[in-house]
Order: C-alpha cells, then sequence, then structure tokens
C-alpha cells in the first residue's frame, strides 16, 4: 500500500488503463461507488471513548448526550482532515473495467481532494485541437502555381498548402535559416515548389476583379443617359498616344517625355452622329509594362475597351494583358489595327493571333469589331468614332444624376500651390463644392472642381473627369470615393471603412527590404534608396518594376517613398542612410538643390521610367566585385624548399602546362587548397622568366612561406566575366 500527499504531488499509477468510453449520468454507477468505499476509511468505524473527559467538558458541564454528540463531532472533524492529507491507493483500486462509464457525480467524488490553491494553473488546455499535418496529407488537385514576386513563408505555406514548419526545415537543411515572417525571393520560393513537385508557370490570367460600382436602388424615372467612358489599351509604342492625338487634332505625342505615357490621361470630345453632337471621354493608358495598375483602374471603369494592336508589330505581352481584362471582366471592345500605312503588314497574321484568345472577326463568323487605321494619315477615323458612338447607343449608359456622387480615383498627387489634388472620374450622381467627400479612410470637403480643359466649374455630372482639391492627404489611386450629406456622416464612415489602402504599396516596399535570397550574406552589398515621384502611381509603377530586379548579390534597401517634392526631411535621411535620391518628375527648389551640392549628395532625375530602372541596374552592377573565370594553363610540384633573405623559395618540376609569372596560383596539399595568390617570381637557372614550359624546373616565389615538399601548384589565367545581378 502506497501512501500519498495530493497536495503537490503526482500520482504514479503502476499499472494504468486507458479510459475508452465518457459519458455523462445523473446516476452514480454502484460498481465504482464500491470500489472506491475501499480506498476511503470508514469514519464510523472510529472507536470513541466516551469515559475520556476533554478540555470541553472541564469548562462546561452538559449532560451526558450533549457531550456525546460534540465529542463526536471534534473527533469526526479530525479524522476527516487527516484522511483529506493521504488516500491509500492499491493495485486493486484502479477503477477502471471493461465499458466502464463516469457520470460527473463520480468525477466530483474523485476530484474532492482539495489542491493547494497556489498551485500554478497548467499552461495548456486538455482540448487543444493538434492541427499538425505531412506532405503526405495534402491534395494537390493542381500543381501548376505562379510565383513572380517574392512572398513570406507564411504566404508560401499559404499557395503550397504545406505547413511553414516544413518549408522552414527545408531551407534549414539548403543552409537558409528563416523565421515565419521573413520574406523569400522569387528564385528559392520556386525551389521549395519544385521540390514539392509544383510546376511553376511562366505567366497567369488576370483574376476576375468585382469592378462594377455597387448603386443604390435607382428609380427608372431618376435616370438620364450618359456619355461613354472610352478607354484605349494596347503594348508601348502601338501608337495609342497618337492616334488620340489624331481625334483631338493635336500633338500629344511631342508632350509626353521620351514619347510614351506614363499616366492616366482623360479628354473630352463631342462627335456628329446622327445629326446631333455626341459627346465622348477617352482614357489613354501607359503601355509599358510597370504601369499594370494603372491599366487595372482604367479597366475597372471603362464603359468601351479599344485595343489598339500595331500592324507591322502584332499581338505583345500588354495587348495580351488587355484582353485578359476585357474577356475577364466581360467588357465591350473594339479592335484597333493602326499603322496599316507602312509596308510589309500581315494583317491575317493579326487576326489569327486574335483567333488564338477566342477574338474572332465579324468576317469570319464571330462578333468582333475589329477595324483597320492610321492614326498617322487619319485614315478610317470617322469609321472608328462612329462605331464608337453606335456601340454606345446600342448599350445605353445611364446614370442618376440626382443623388450623391460616386466614382473612382484615378489619381492622387501633392502640388505644391494648390494643396492636395485627386483627378477623379464621375461615375453617377452630381460632383458639387462644398460637399463632404471620402475615399477610403482619406476625407475632406470640395473647395475647387476644374475640368479637362483646366476651368473651374461648379458642379459635375455623371461620366466627368475632374480635378477635385479638397482632399486632407493623398488619396489612394484606384480608391472608390462617394460624397456624403454632411461631416457626421463622413466620419462615421471612414472610422467603419477598413484601413487597407497603401497596403499594398508598403507590403512591396518590405519585400524589397526584407527578402531572403540564396547569397544572403553578412558581406552582401545593399543600394538605400529614397524616391519622390509626382503621383502615387508613380510611384507605384517605379516600386513593381524594382521588385523584378533580381537582388541575389546587392539588395534594394527603400529609406523612404512617397510622392511629392523633396524635403529638408529626405536631405537628413540621405546623409544619415547614405541614401541615393531619386527624383521622377518632379520639381527641384534652388534651397534643396543647394543642400545636395554642399552635402555631396548622390541625386538623379528622370522623367522616362526606363531610364530610371537602368540607371538602378546600373549603379547595382557597380556595387558587385569583379568576378573572374579560372582557366587552367598548368601544373608544378614542388620538389625542395630553401630560404633567400628569410622569404621562401620553391623548386618545381613542371609536369603540365607551364608556369607563368604574374598568374593566379592554388596551392594543394593532400587534395586541400592551403594558399591562394599571385606567381610573384618565376626562375629559370638564375635568370628571371615570364613563363616555363612543361617538363622544365624552375624556382617559384610569392607572398607564401609555409611551403613544404610535394606541395601541387596549379597556375591560371583570370578571365574577366560581365557582371550580372
Amino acid at each position: 500500500m502506497i501512501n500519498l500527499n495530493y497536495s503537490d504531488k503526482v500520482l504514479h499509477l503502476k499499472q494504468p488503463k486507458l479510459i475508452g468510453l465518457y459519458e455523462s449520468n445523473n446516476s452514480t454507477p454502484k460498481k465504482l461507488l464500491d470500489s472506491l468505499n475501499h480506498s476511503i476509511v470508514d469514519i464510523s468505524s472510529t472507536q470513541i471513548n466516551p469515559n475520556v473527559s476533554s478540555k470541553f467538558d472541564k469548562k462546561h458541564k452538559n449532560d451526558s448526550h450533549s457531550e456525546k454528540v460534540l465529542d463526536s463531532k471534534k473527533n469526526r472533524n479530525k479524522v476527516n482532515k487527516k484522511n483529506r492529507k493521504s488516500v491509500n491507493v492499491e493495485q486493486d483500486d484502479l477503477f477502471i473495467t471493461e465499458n466502464s462509464t463516469f457520470s460527473s457525480d463520480a468525477e466530483s467524488v474523485l476530484k474532492s481532494h482539495k489542491i493547494n490553491k497556489y498551485k500554478k494553473k497548467s499552461k495548456y488546455k486538455s482540448d487543444t485541437i493538434d492541427n499538425t499535418y505531412s506532405s503526405s496529407d495534402i491534395n494537390h488537385e493542381n500543381n501548376d502555381i505562379f510565383l513572380n514576386s517574392p512572398l513570406s513563408i507564411e504566404e508560401l505555406s499559404s499557395k503550397l498548402n504545406i505547413p511553414e514548419a516544413e518549408i522552414i526545415t527545408y531551407l534549414f537543411l539548403k543552409g537558409i535559416s528563416v523565421t515565419i515572417n521573413d520574406v523569400l525571393d522569387v528564385s528559392i520560393a520556386k525551389d521549395v515548389a519544385r521540390s514539392y513537385k509544383f510546376n511553376i508557370i511562366d505567366q497567369q490570367l488576370t483574376k476576375e476583379v468585382s469592378w462594377k460600382t455597387s448603386y443604390d436602388n435607382i428609380s427608372p424615372k431618376e435616370q438620364i443617359k450618359r456619355s461613354p467612358i472610352i478607354t484605349i489599351f494596347g503594348h508601348v509604342d502601338h501608337g495609342k498616344t497618337t492616334l488620340l492625338g489624331a481625334i483631338l487634332n493635336t500633338n500629344l505625342v511631342k508632350q509626353e517625355s521620351g514619347g510614351i505615357t506614363q499616366s492616366i490621361d482623360a479628354y473630352e470630345i463631342e462627335w456628329p452622329y446622327n445629326s446631333s453632337p455626341y459627346k465622348l471621354i477617352f482614357l489613354d493608358t501607359p503601355g509599358h509594362e510597370a504601369f499594370t495598375s494603372m491599366r487595372l483602374r482604367g479597366a475597372k471603369i471603362t464603359d468601351i475597351a479599344l485595343l489598339v494592336v500595331a500592324a507591322d508589330d502584332g499581338l505583345k505581352p500588354q495587348s495580351i494583358e488587355a484582353i485578359n481584362y476585357i474577356l475577364k471582366m466581360k467588357l465591350s471592345y473594339i479592335i484597333v489595327i493602326n499603322k496599316i500605312d507602312k509596308n510589309d503588314i500581315n494583317l491575317l497574321k493579326i487576326k489569327e493571333e486574335l483567333a488564338e484568345y477566342n477574338i474572332v472577326c465579324e468576317e469570319w463568323g464571330g462578333n468582333a469589331k475589329i477595324i483597320e487605321i492610321s492614326a498617322l494619315t487619319g485614315k478610317n477615323l470617322d469609321l472608328l468614332l462612329s462605331e464608337i458612338c453606335l456601340a454606345s447607343e446600342n448599350l445605353s449608359f445611364t446614370a442618376n444624376p440626382n443623388t450623391l456622387a460616386e466614382g473612382t480615383i484615378l489619381e492622387g498627387y501633392l502640388d505644391k500651390k494648390q494643396g492636395v489634388i485627386a483627378n477623379v472620374v464621375v461615375q453617377n450622381g452630381t460632383l458639387r463644392i462644398g460637399d463632404p467627400i471620402i475615399a477610403g479612410n482619406t476625407y475632406g470637403k470640395i473647395k475647387s472642381l476644374i475640368n479637362y480643359k483646366g476651368f473651374n466649374i461648379k458642379e459635375a455630372k455623371p461620366s466627368s473627369i475632374i480635378q477635385v482639391l479638397g482632399f486632407s492627404v493623398v488619396p489612394q489611386s484606384g480608391a472608390f470615393f462617394k460624397t456624403v450629406s454632411n461631416d457626421k456622416e463622413a466620419k462615421k464612415c471612414i472610422s467603419s471603412s477598413p484601413k487597407q489602402f497603401k497596403k499594398t504599396l508598403n507590403n512591396n516596399i518590405k519585400l524589397l527590404n526584407t527578402r531572403i535570397t540564396t547569397n544572403n550574406k553578412n558581406n552582401l552589398k545593399q543600394l538605400n534608396i529614397i524616391i519622390k515621384t509626382n503621383t502615387q502611381g508613380s510611384l507605384e509603377a517605379i516600386v513593381d518594376s524594382l521588385l523584378k530586379i533580381p537582388q541575389g548579390k546587392v539588395q534594394i534597401n527603400i529609406v523612404s517613398a512617397d510622392s511629392g517634392n523633396i524635403s529638408n526631411t529626405n536631405i537628413e535621411l540621405a546623409l544619415a542612410t547614405n541614401a541615393l535620391i531619386i527624383g521622377f518628375n518632379i520639381n527641384i527648389s534652388s534651397h534643396i538643390n543647394n543642400l545636395i551640392k554642399q552635402n555631396n549628395l548622390n541625386f538623379q532625375m528622370f522623367y522616362i521610367i526606363y531610364d530610371l530602372i537602368d540607371y538602378i541596374q546600373n549603379h547595382m552592377l557597380d556595387l558587385i566585385d569583379p568576378e573572374y573565370k579560372h582557366i587552367f594553363i598548368g601544373r608544378a610540384i614542388v620538389q625542395t624548399v630553401f630560404y633567400i633573405n628569410k622569404k621562401a623559395v620553391v623548386g618545381c618540376l613542371v609536369n603540365e602546362g607551364k608556369m607563368k609569372k604574374l598568374s593566379h596560383i592554388n596551392v594543394y596539399r593532400e587534395g586541400s587548397i592551403v594558399y591562394e595568390g599571385i606567381l610573384t617570381s618565376l626562375k629559370r637557372i638564375k635568370d628571371n622568366v615570364d613563363e616555363v614550359l612543361s617538363d622544365n624546373e624552375c624556382g617559384v616565389m610569392c607572398d607564401y612561406d609555409l611551403w613544404q615538399k610535394m606541395d601541387i601548384i596549379e597556375a591560371y589565367d583570370l578571365n574577366p566575366q560581365e557582371k550580372c545581378l
């Protein structure tokens, strides 16, 4: 029999049994109580001597019956206290039987012994669920995966449906130490995916986005016909801006830096159709690959999409991107084949390429409108505009001008003279001066409205492209805006809106600064950058382009990135971090210019995104140490070692190739390299020579004195390699 204290000690059973079933019962099983009775001391069996008087009897003389009752209670309490401290447990007292069940009452009996109230509670609950799983449990229905940007361990785990711990273990065995919050470079993420039998695909179809604005229920009587919004898509240099310039009878290309569009520009024209003027709103989108987000914003708000394809170039990546937008969002579209005035064009080939993406022209039995034009000569422009008006008539775009305004922020930026300016498109309702306006978690009151011609107006109807002055801070490009009736409602909407605007940009900057690469060593070079741009859209495009630059040898660290002009704070930050200051389409004050020169800071201004990205890449290449290719030229074996003026000289026999002065040498001993350096002196007998051929003896000297006989010398020529990131 073992006597155990229950207070702070563990009860060890010699032959424990597993409880197979637990059921809640109101009544206590008889067998269980019978077994418990063996382990509980029978208080009634305690002998009480009535002849022994207690101290209580001496003080209070009572009758014999009351004395017995009081004495019995006192003794019973003492026995109970004693029995609480110790429990007798025997092998036969195990209260588990086959098919036995426990009731809540039985459990209360077992737990009747009080535990020390100061004993700490267990840190882990008994009902903790073990949610770990092995890779064998994962069902990969589709092993294709698209990885084009750095992502964290947690995000990669979600994409692959593999536990974070398993990925961390895999990388640790590869010599890469990471945590769940670390960000992996694309190359490492792809390596992990391949190790789990995933197929890496080069491009992914654009995800379907919810782009239609959810307006309140509008009565048909309140709806009026509105002008269509036409967005021009196409690859860079396919003639989008030239086409728009031809429609407006202006040369817009000369107004663009470098002849390319780098922002969403909006224009309005009136075209005579059915003997009446027809108002059309055109949006010109950038074709460069860096401006994906801008093109997506244009697709979300457009009514009719114009896809411009150069007749001499065919479909290109950004053309295919626009086709994906059109098909996924089910947009009305017209295909415009431009530059038909050029020689050596193949229109049939372009139509075949379009047919591969389910865009079949009407001539071939499809429903796609394909119009062949020349923006340079103006051929068929009238046909294109008439086709746009016809499509607008058939689709009948409507809106309600009598409600509060709603729409989308195309672009936001900070003007030095006017303050925060937002270019917006009004999609429903009427925008008026003095209206409280909110976009995401940004609030303001409209102070001024400026139309595309630069004139101040008092209100803007649906399908208007307007500059709005009045936001307190620069709103996020692409955000949905609306006006409200009063300030109280505006603040209520802001407090309830999810504060996730600018999250994408901040995440991209974080990805650049913290990614783990295959060459993540202490000597990894860092390029600190401060970026200042004219608009948020430009900043977004630049950061997206920087994300695509390989950073295995040099990592980009964005110290600061925002829109607006360079301030004193930026100068101080550049001095503290030794950062490169990059400006894009901004104005520099004479005061800031003087500070840059005084502090000898590296500042570069750019007006074309191509040039900016090329400069960053070249600057990163300059930070990389030169790399050389080792070309084997000869091998020699050390036969003797002697010293001249405390410098070691070795006598060698060239047994392969030749020894060459000032060549790179590796010294091997028992298969291991003991020295790498330059062969500084080479002698044949007593003469200094430039090289010694095979099967000849020579004397060799370099900055190494720990030679031993039978060391092997291998000589190499070093050819500099072209640097790469």
